[in-house]
This record gives structure tokens, C-alpha cells and sequence, in this order.
């Protein structure tokens, strides 16, 4: 029998009782309210305007609230959603093959390698449906079969279609959806807009966020921004690899300040590796490209059989001498396996010596079979601007040679601490969207991103923020003029003063690159303990050059982008020494963090669900300090736990 693990007193997760299936329906109907009259004396503020802070904002906005919401770009519309392409889950069994609410929620679960909280999985697979219907109302073009219905197509980690897609623009036409939905509140004035703009600091008073320091980045004035509450909604941290799918501008700071300030760092080191990206071509590349999953519905996987065989145009590979890897090991769902387990079978083909193109760290995704089966102008009509897009980056024309592909560093599963109600453990700060640890657990479904942003926006957060709200309402005005904003804004001050005065003679890229080859090198697709001990030591002995010899140019009365990314990179080092510590404390394989130590006879993630069935909640104890861990534990009540196998 397996042994409990302890509940921490810090840690309360307020998961409403009652069975599974009725938890949020009766969560909502018991909620604490906030009146009409009142929400006009309530002020919140949103960070960052992807899909879950543009839909949180809106839906606020348009519940009477009064609403700041704040991006670094110059429009909401240039969040990093927009880059999302193959689609959105939904449970609404358009196909009639066996979908359901119970099944997205058993496939999530699974998919996470039951390390997901299993009441916040059940509400997501329950809104699902909630939100297709609203994004249609809002005019989001999916994809529409030949009758005129709104068309689904598969995913990795399923046996069923559920995915809703326009195209490979997925992402960017629910985004342009939200702005619009924020574009009427921001005329309507319950909204107010702050474009390039940074969060730099979360200001907490008497235990409580009140507000944030912003950082104008077009001129460097520093803000103070007061609020009942806060609400950041910033994305992942996936760039603190240096190479990754993210946009240049993802950054950790927001949420790192946050945890600095007290709120607990969820599973760090659970982050996703994405098997479909075109292989990094240089030294000095800055940027991986992403190929959206959907392709691997008609794309097939393989590398040659021989290692000898590496070097011969692909076509001149007869098909006796191709090993179509993911077929040959999972029967079951083959191309469309979990990303976790395509990554890990990409890499260990090239490891054997098999990979191919001028690195040898790459694989085939061919779609012949596809193009013979259904027709050319079928798959130009399904897939045609990402195989443009993967011509003009390559060269290469993927309708007459196959693709190559290699994993790489894309979703962050980890993020701040949130109970049910999406609240940090401090109060009155919340977390939406990829920014929070909740959903995903060790890996993340492929088209449950989108699915996640907008639930938390649109669905979720508007009905748990009343719950805090409703007790603030005496409160009255939150003022900037105090103690605790002066001190924060001085700290911020400070820092920045800091990095300009260093003077050194490496540039913060540098610093970045070094970075990112130690956390992909020992935190990457495997980990082991030797590797991140090793990693820890070289990350604090990076942070010790850093703030010796960087040299920020400029000052900070002015447009700065440097001393923006020296801020960032600062984060992201000491991020990496806890993403390390994280993998280092979990001792076991799961999902997307795969010890080398744990793993089956055949080379599968091996968990220890006796000792390791719990949430890693990391508080910041200071400069220097070992981070505190606290545990929350996963209790399952529908799924049942079993070892998880795709064959």
C-alpha cells in the first residue's frame, strides 16, 4: 500500500467537495458574489494580453470591473497565442467517435502522466465546449466540413478528433477574437490599455497584492499601479533554454518577481519538448521554429534503418530500409502519440546514430504516403501555409521530399501556484494560462494550450476572483502613495541602476546563449543527478559572472531593449538554478521530465507514484538560500492510476 504524503499547512488547494463531475457546476452556484454597484469600486489589474489576459480582461471589463491591463508589445494582437498553430480541444463529438467530457478529462490526466490536480482537469474538459461556442459567436473561422460544419482533426494522445482549427492560424484568429472582445471594453472605459509597458515588481501589503511597478519602456519611467487584485497572465518561461518555440520577447520576469514576493513556483521543471521543429541549422541561431503537431495526422516519422543509409536522399531510401519508429513501438496511436514520447523516440534514433541531414539530429516527416492517399490539393488545402512556411525557412519543398524535424524546448507545464480559484499563495494575486502550473501536469496535449488560456479567462477566473473580491469591497481605493509601493518601486530602482553600472565587457546574449546550452545540456530531454548537481553549481557561477562583467549600454531614461533583456536574463539564471533543483529533488521519470536513472527495460518514463504523487511547490527563502519545498498531494478520485502506455 502506498504510503501518504503529508499535506502541507501552507498549501491549500480549496478543491470544492462533492463528486467529480459536480464540483464546479455546485462551486458556482455557492460562489460569493460581487453586486453590479460595486464591482465599479473594484480595480484590477491584468499582465499581459495573450489569449488568457485578453479574454480575462474582457470578461472582467465587461462584468463592471474597472480594468488595467498591460502588455510590453505595441498591441495586444503581437502576444506570443498568435504563433499557435494546429488547433483547440473541445469535447463537443462533432465526429460521433466516442468523444466526452470523462474522456478529454481521462486523456489530459493520462497525457500529464497523472501528475495534473484531477478537479482543475475536470473543469477545463468541461468548459471546453463552452468556449467553441463562444469563439464562433465572436466570428474565429474554424475550419468547416464539406456540409458546413465545424470540422475536428487528431491530436497526439488520442483516439479520438477533437481538435478545432483554422487552418494553421489557430491561434492567431482566437487571439484576434479576444482583442476584440478587450477592443470593446477598452471603448466602453471599463478597460484601460497600457502598451509597452513591463511589469517589474509586485508590490504586497499587509500580506496582500495590491499592485505592481511598471516600466515604460518607450520612455523608462517607472509606475506604480494599484489594485484590489492582480492577475498575471504572462506565459511560460520555455525561453530560459535560450533556443526555443517562444517569441524573443517571452521572458519569466513577472512571474519570477511574483514568486521572489512570496507566491510559490509550481514544478519548475516540468517543460515540454516538442517533437515537431525544424532542427537548429547554426551556432548562432536565436530561434526555433515550430511545425505544428496536426502535421503528424498525414505525416509519418522515420529515419533510415542503416546508419550508413544517413546520407542518401530519402527517396533513394527504399521503404525494406525504413524505420518508421513510432509505428513500430506504438501500434496503438503510432504518428499521434503524446509529445513527450515522440521527443524521446526522436532523440534516441539519432542517438543510435540514425538521425539525418548535416547534423544528424533530425528525422523525416514524410507525407507521400498522405499526398498518394488523398491528393495533393487536400493536403495544400489542410496544411498549405505551414509547408510554405517550412519551404522559405529551408529551402525545401515538403510536398516532394519529406520534411525534417527535431524536438525542441516549447510549453513550460510548470508556473506559479494556484489553488482552485487560480490564486497564487498570496492573496488577491492570481495566475492564468500558462503561467500557472494546474492544468497540464507533466506534459502537455497538444491543442490544450489554447484551450486552457481561454478557459481561464473567459470561464473560470470571472466566477473565483469574486470569491476574493467579495471581502474587499469595504476596502475602498487601493493607494499607491505608501510605504510598500515606495519600497518596491526603490527596489526596482535600484536593480536597474545596478545593471547599467556594471560596466562589463560581455554582452547579456552572450550570457543568455552560455545559459541555455547548460539547461538544455543537463535539464533538456534527460536529466540526471550528476548532470544537474553539475548545472547548479555552473548556473550560480554564471549568475556571479553575470553581475560582474555584463555591460548594458544606455541609460534608463530612454527606450532601452538592452537593459529590458539584461532584466530578463538576470530572471531566467536564477530560475534555471530552481528548475535544477526541482529535477534534481524529483526522482522518478515522468512526462516531460525523464531522469535517466527511472526508466523501464524499454527505455519508457518510469514514475514512483509511492513517494513522488505530489505537487512541488517552491518558496523563495532569499538571495543565496536554498529554496523551501512544499507538497501538495495529487489524490486521485475517477482515474484510476496505472502505468501509462500508448502501444
Amino acid at each position: 500500500m502506498a504510503k501518504a504524503i503529508a499535506l502541507d499547512t501552507k498549501l491549500d488547494s480549496k478543491i470544492p467537495p462533492g463528486e467529480m463531475s459536480e464540483k464546479w457546476t455546485k462551486y458556482k452556484g455557492s460562489v460569493p458574489l460581487v453586486a453590479p454597484h460595486n464591482k465599479r469600486r473594484i480595480d484590477v489589474i491584468i499582465v499581459g494580453t495573450g489569449l488568457a489576459g485578453a479574454s480575462a480582461a474582457a470578461s472582467l471589463g465587461e462584468l463592471g470591473y474597472n480594468v488595467k491591463a498591460f502588455t510590453f508589445h505595441d498591441s495586444p494582437r503581437r502576444a506570443h497565442s498568435i504563433a499557435a498553430q494546429g488547433g483547440i480541444n473541445a469535447a463537443k463529438n462533432y465526429r460521433n467517435d466516442g468523444d466526452s467530457v470523462y474522456r478529454l478529462f481521462y486523456d489530459t490526466i493520462k497525457g500529464g502522466d497523472y501528475r495534473a490536480r484531477e478537479s482543475n482537469v475536470h473543469r477545463l474538459a468541461e468548459v471546453s465546449t463552452a468556449i467553441i461556442d463562444q469563439c464562433v459567436a465572436q466570428g474565429v473561422p474554424f475550419a468547416r466540413d464539406y456540409g458546413g460544419l465545424l470540422d475536428n482533426r487528431s491530436f497526439g494522445g488520442t483516439q479520438v478528433s477533437r481538435t478545432f482549427y483554422a487552418r494553421g492560424q489557430t491561434g492567431q484568429q482566437l487571439l484576434i477574437g479576444a482583442y476584440q472582445a478587450l477592443s470593446r471594453q477598452v471603448h466602453l472605459g471599463t478597460v484601460k490599455l497600457y502598451n509597452r509597458h513591463e511589469m517589474l515588481d509586485v508590490v504586497v501589503v499587509d500580506g496582500k497584492c495590491r499592485g505592481i511597478i511598471a516600466r515604460n519602456l518607450l520612455t523608462g519611467e517607472i509606475e506604480r499601479h494599484s489594485a484590489h487584485a492582480v492577475v498575471l497572465c504572462t506565459g511560460g518561461y520555455g525561453n530560459v533554454f535560450y533556443l526555443s518555440t517562444n517569441a524573443m520577447m517571452c521572458n519569466t520576469t513577472a512571474a519570477w518577481r511574483a514568486h521572489r514576493r512570496g507566491a510559490f513556483f509550481g514544478n519548475p521543471c516540468y517543460t515540454q519538448i516538442h517533437p515537431t521543429c525544424i532542427p537548429v541549422s547554426g551556432d548562432y541561431q536565436s530561434k526555433l521554429t515550430l511545425m505544428s503537431e496536426s502535421l503528424r495526422n498525414d505525416g509519418r516519422c522515420w529515419v533510415p534503418k542503416k546508419a550508413e543509409d544517413c546520407n542518401k536522399h530519402p527517396r533513394d531510401i527504399p521503404e525494406e530500409a525504413r524505420d518508421y519508429y513510432l509505428e513500430r513501438r506504438y501500434p496503438a496511436f503510432g504518428n499521434l502519440v503524446p509529445r513527450d514520447i515522440a521527443s524521446r523516440a526522436a532523440k534516441q534514433v539519432c542517438d543510435e546514430g540514425r538521425g539525418v541531414g548535416t547534423t544528424k539530429l533530425a528525422v523525416y516527416l514524410d507525407f507521400a504516403d498522405a499526398i498518394k492517399r488523398f491528393g495533393r490539393d487536400t493536403i495544400e488545402a489542410r496544411y498549405g501555409n505551414l509547408f510554405e512556411m517550412y519551404e522559405k525557412i529551408t529551402g525545401e519543398n515538403p510536398y516532394e521530399m519529406p520534411m525534417r524535424i527535431y524536438p525542441a524546448v516549447h510549453y513550460t507545464m510548470g508556473g506559479l501556484w494556484v489553488d482552485y480559484e487560480l490564486m497564487t499563495s498570496v492573496p488577491g494575486l492570481y495566475a492564468a494560462g500558462e503561467a500557472n502550473f494546474s492544468d497540464h501536469g507533466a506534459n502537455r496535449l497538444g491543442a490544450s494550450a489554447l484551450m486552457q488560456g481561454l478557459a481561464d479567462g473567459y470561464f473560470v477566473l470571472p466566477y473565483t476572483i469574486g470569491s476574493y473580491l467579495s471581502k474587499e469591497i469595504s476596502t475602498g481605493a487601493i493607494s499607491p502613495n505608501t510605504e510598500a509601493f515606495e519600497a518596491a518601486e526603490n527596489d526596482v530602482k535600484e536593480r536597474l541602476n545596478k545593471l547599467l553600472n556594471i560596466g562589463g565587457k560581455q554582452s547579456v546574449e552572450s550570457f543568455h546563449r552560455r545559459l541555455g546550452k547548460i539547461m538544455w545540456d543537463k535539464c533538456g530531454m534527460a536529466r540526471n543527478a550528476e548532470g544537474l548537481k553539475q548545472a547548479i553549481q555552473e548556473i550560480r557561477d554564471l549568475r556571479k559572472e553575470f553581475w560582474s562583467d555584463v555591460f548594458v549600454p544606455g541609460t534608463n531614461n530612454e527606450y532601452n531593449p538592452e537593459l529590458e533583456k539584461a532584466w530578463r536574463v538576470a530572471d531566467f539564471i536564477e530560475l534555471g538554478e530552481l528548475m535544477c533543483f526541482d529535477a534534481l529533488n524529483r526522482e522518478e521519470s515522468c512526462g516531460g521530465h525523464f531522469r535517466e536513472e527511472f526508466q523501464t527495460e524499454d527505455g519508457e518514463a518510469q514514475r514512483d507514484d509511492e513517494n513522488m504523487k505530489f505537487v512541488a511547490a517552491w518558496e523563495f527563502k532569499g538571495d543565496g538560500a536554498e529554496p523551501e519545498l512544499h507538497k501538495e498531494p495529487l489524490e486521485y478520485e475517477v482515474v484510476k492510476v496505472s502505468q501509462r502506455s500508448y502501444k
